[in-house]
């Protein structure tokens, strides 16, 4: 018996996906709904995490160069920046630390760091939401392909069974709609673990800058709190 070789239009995507079984049609939905749900989370936080940083700068260069801090607060604290939140974190702190009969310095010192770091931990979490998602397509994604990919295998063997026909033209159809349900899967995840490992890295950097904020601010507010205490203020 002549071998007939399966035509370029049986086999192109739209066919694969039209001619699989409903459970792989399932599966494949499933991971392209994952897919586009992933890239929309890509472009929206890396989109974000550049604005933040490049505002970031800005703010920081005009913080430090800012001659009154109560003035530059004023003005700048309802700017929806993480820096933002931890300056206004800060001054809210030193303020109600400060403004008692006696004040306790290292008890001011110590709030003022615990007020500092819960405000950069509380921003870099908020940034860091649907994160979580890239990591979890990445992981299960290839699993759930794979899945497809067996129960679709296992449904060609079937049909070659009840067939009774072993030709590549009975074969090839099944088993490429099969391993068409893992090319998706690795479609969806690799995107998904490339960019969750930038855009964690991404996050880490950000926090490493504010991190740094806090600690020059820190030392900033405890010089203060030195010549408020010498000078009897």
């Amino acid at each position: 018996m002549p071998i007939v070789e399966p035509s370029a239009d049986l086999m192109s995507p739209l066919n694969l996906f039209l001619q699989a079984d409903i459970v792989v049609k399932l599966v494949m939905l499933g991971l392209l709904a994952a897919s586009v749900w992933t890239w929309a989370i890509i472009f929206t936080h890396a989109i974000r995490l550049k604005r933040i940083n490049r505002q970031t700068d800005s703010f920081e260069k005009d913080f430090w160069a800012a001659k009154d801090i109560d003035a530059f607060h004023a003005r700048r604290s309802e700017e929806k920046l993480p820096i933002a939140v931890v300056m206004s974190a800060a001054l809210d702190e030193w303020r109600r630390s400060t403004n008692t009969a006696i004040v306790d310095r290292a008890g001011t010192r110590e709030r003022l760091a615990s007020r500092m770091n819960a405000a950069v931990a509380a921003e870099v979490d908020r940034l860091g939401d649907r994160l979580n998602i890239l990591a979890t397509v990445g992981s299960v994604a290839p699993f759930v392909g794979l899945f497809g990919t067996v129960w679709g295998i296992m449904r060609s063997f079937t049909a070659i069974a009840g067939a009774n026909n072993t030709s590549l033209a009975v074969v090839a159809p099944g088993i490429a709609e099969a391993l068409f349900a893992t090319a998706i899967g690795l479609f969806a995840a690799i995107p998904a673990v490339i960019a969750y490992n930038r855009l964690t890295h991404g996050l880490d950097r950000l926090e490493a800058k504010l991190g740094r904020f806090s600690d020059r601010f820190h030392a900033t507010l405890s010089r203060e709190l030195e010549v408020e205490i010498a000078t009897g203020h």
